[in-house]
């Protein structure tokens, strides 16, 4: 007989010790598992929150860059209009008494040989219109 021979390889204390820990592990699941659904539910809930909150937060931002563009390009608008103001003003003001320089535009209007209606002021300061049917 050698060794170890006389003796069994597990013993009853053997199983009773796996039998145990075999138990404690499920009772354990069966146990530990409710509580752990309910805290990956929490988890999961605080999680959208979060998302929820940084998309409001990023919605609210892009609202205002919105709001911030919409009022710088009114703000160009703006000022482009005040410089076409200006620009009719200087026009006008610089033809208001300069008879010559639009009878010389007229002129060379005339000069492109264009087949457009021209109308020529009377006395009464109202178009001769149409005084002659143009040849088709």
């Amino acid at each position: 007989m050698s060794y170890g021979e006389d003796r069994p390889l597990v013993g009853i204390k053997g199983i009773v010790i796996a039998a145990s820990i075999i138990i404690s592990c499920i009772g354990g699941c069966t146990i530990g598992y409710p509580h752990y659904k309910v805290w990956s539910a929490t988890m999961d809930g605080e999680a959208e929150y979060a998302q929820a909150e940084q998309n409001r937060r990023i919605a609210v931002l892009e609202a205002e860059a919105e709001l911030q563009s919409a009022k710088a390009l009114a703000a160009a608008e703006v000022e482009r209009a005040k410089g076409v103001a200006e620009a009719n003003a200087i026009i006008g003001q610089s033809l208001k008494d300069n008879e010559a320089y639009l009878r010389w535009q007229w002129i060379k209007n005339l000069e492109s040989g264009s087949n457009s209606v021209i109308y020529v002021p009377t006395e009464a300061g109202l178009p001769i219109l149409e005084a002659g049917k143009r040849d088709k």
